[in-house]
């Protein structure tokens, strides 16, 4: 009976021994990811995705997220800078709903949209940075947007405009500023 149980200690050890190093070298040591969910409130569109891994962002998703956040009018899409994506998912864990889905209300604009949406209504700046996919604008269901806009503007990492007549913030990756 020893000589079974020796056996079988013997045969667990030398498995395991083999298969931790492995996984050391194959560098499977799980990354922390960070995922975002949206909705397009213009197209009706639904994004989940892992945009990073660790320190590296992955390209297929900036891709997608880049088509997602396209100019709903004109279907132009602009490469954004990924630092906005960081955002949206520091301001969700700032108000205590990491991985919520946001609403989007306004991704990337072209020149032109731009242009039109000033001519439509107030509040649209001529050098906005939403022509150069720096910035969002968007709503998270089921928090207060003051506490919304509060969280993002304690992050102190670019422009946040306050909408509550519209029901949205804007976030930039800008100067730190407010409005």
């Amino acid at each position: 009976m020893n000589r079974v149980r020796l056996s079988i200690t013997l045969f667990l050890g030398v498995l395991l021994a083999g298969a931790l190093p492995t996984a050391r070298i194959a560098g499977r040591v799980p990354q922390p990811e960070s995922r975002l969910r949206l909705f397009h409130t213009h197209t009706g569109e639904h994004l989940d995705v892992v945009y990073r891994r660790g320190d590296s962002y992955v390209p297929e998703a900036l891709a997608q997220l880049d088509r997602f956040l396209r100019d709903h009018r004109t279907q132009e899409i602009h490469h954004f800078d990924p630092h906005v994506f960081d955002l949206l998912s520091d301001v969700t864990s700032a108000v205590g709903r990491p991985g919520a889905e946001f609403q989007i209300i306004c991704g990337y604009r072209t020149p032109w949209s731009n242009e039109y949406l000033r001519t439509q209504t107030s509040g649209v700046a001529k050098n906005s940075l939403h022509t150069r996919a720096e910035a969002i604008d968007i709503r998270l269901p089921g928090t207060p947007l003051v506490k919304f806009r509060d969280a993002a503007l304690a992050l102190h990492r670019g422009g946040v405009g306050f909408y509550p007549a519209s029901g949205f913030i804007h976030l930039d990756v800008g100067r730190v500023r407010r409005w």
